[in-house]
C-alpha cells in the first residue's frame, strides 16, 4: 500500500524513530498506527539487546534542583560516542529525563525508568534512542537528595556533575564553590567520620604493605599505616581537602568563614570518565 509522507511524519513525531524506520513499520502494519508503534518498539528492543554488552563512556550528566533548592537529582544518560552525545536530540532527551526525575523524585533507577515522558516510559524512550542511532543508550546513573539547602555544579563538558546538601541555606556562590570542589576533587566522603570502613581498611593495608616493603621495623608498621590513612583523609575527604580556590585553607575552614553553623550533610558525584 502507499504510505503517505504525512503519516510517516506523524509516526515519527509519535515515536521519535527515524523516517525510514517509520515508513517500513507503517508498510508492514498496513497503515495501522498502533501496530506500527509496536513494531518500532520491538525493533528497538532487538537493537538494544544486540548492543547490551557495549560500554557507554559518553553522554550527558545533569544535576538539577527545585526552585527552593530543597530537592535535587543527579542523572546521567549514557551513549557510546561523543558524536551522538553532542546532537541536539540526545541533549534534549537527557534534559527531559532529568526534568522528569526532579518532578517525581523516583526511589531508584528502576522507578525512574518506569516514569512516563511524552507518552512513553523512560525505559521505552531510551530503547527507541538506541534503535534510532544504532548506539547503546542507558541511564548510567541516578541519585537524589532532599535537604534544607542544596547546591549543584555541572561542568562545562557535560560529563561530570555534583549535588551537595547543606544543613541550612548558604549563599549561591558558597554552595557552587563546594559543589565545584566535589566535581573537581572527587572526595570519597564528607569527612573521615563517614568514610566507609572498607575504604579505611584498604588504605591501612596499603600502608602496611608499603612499610614492610620499605623495611620498617615491625613495631612501627601500624603507626606508619595510620599516618598514611590520616594523609588519605586529608586528600580524599571533602572537608579536609585543600580548597581549590585557596589552597591555604581547607574546605571546612572556608565554610566556617562563610557561616560557622552550616554543615555539609552529603553529596553525590558522577563522571562518565571515571
Amino acid at each position: 500500500m502507499e504510505i503517505k509522507a504525512a503519516d510517516v511524519a506523524k509516526l515519527r513525531q509519535m515515536t521519535g524513530a527515524g523516517m525510514m524506520d517509520c515508513k517500513k513499520a507503517l508498510a508492514e502494519a498496513e497503515g495501522d498506527f498502533e501496530r506500527a508503534q509496536e513494531l518500532i518498539r520491538e525493533r528497538g528492543k532487538l537493537v538494544a539487546s544486540k548492543r547490551a554488552d557495549r560500554e557507554t563512556k559518553e553522554g550527558a550528566v545533569i544535576a538539577l534542583t527545585s526552585q527552593d533548592n530543597t530537592k535535587g537529582v543527579l542523572v546521567s544518560l549514557g551513549c557510546e560516542t561523543d558524536f551522538v552525545a553532542q546532537t541536539p536530540e540526545f541533549k534534549d532527551v537527557a534534559q527531559k529525563i532529568a526534568n522528569a526525575a526532579l518532578q517525581s523524585l523516583p526511589t531508584d533507577i528502576n522507578a525512574l525508568l518506569a516514569l512516563k515522558v511524552e507518552g512513553y516510559t523512560i525505559e521505552e524512550w531510551v530503547t527507541q534512542q538506541t534503535a534510532k542511532t544504532g548506539e547503546k543508550h542507558q541511564i548510567a546513573y541516578y541519585g537524589k537528595l532532599e535537604a534544607p539547602a542544596l547546591a549543584i555544579y555541572n561542568h562545562s563538558n557535560g560529563k561530570v556533575s555534583a549535588l551537595v546538601s547543606f544543613s541550612k541555606s548558604v549563599s549561591e556562590e558558597a554552595g557552587k564553590d563546594v559543589a565545584m570542589q566535589v566535581t573537581a576533587m572527587a572526595p570519597v566522603s564528607v569527612s573521615k567520620d563517614d568514610c566507609p570502613a572498607e575504604v579505611q581498611e584498604k588504605e591501612l593495608q596499603i600502608g602496611r604493605e608499603q612499610a614492610i616493603q620499605d623495611g620498617k621495623p615491625e613495631g612501627m608498621i601500624e603507626k606508619i599505616a595510620q599516618g598514611k590513612l590520616n594523609r588519605f583523609f586529608k586528600d580524599s575527604t571533602l572537608l579536609a581537602q585543600d580548597f581549590i580556590k585557596d589552597g591555604k585553607v581547607s574546605v571546612a575552614d572556608y565554610l566556617k568563614s562563610i557561616d560557622p553553623a552550616v554543615q555539609v550533610q552529603a553529596f553525590l558525584r558522577f563522571s562518565l570518565n571515571d
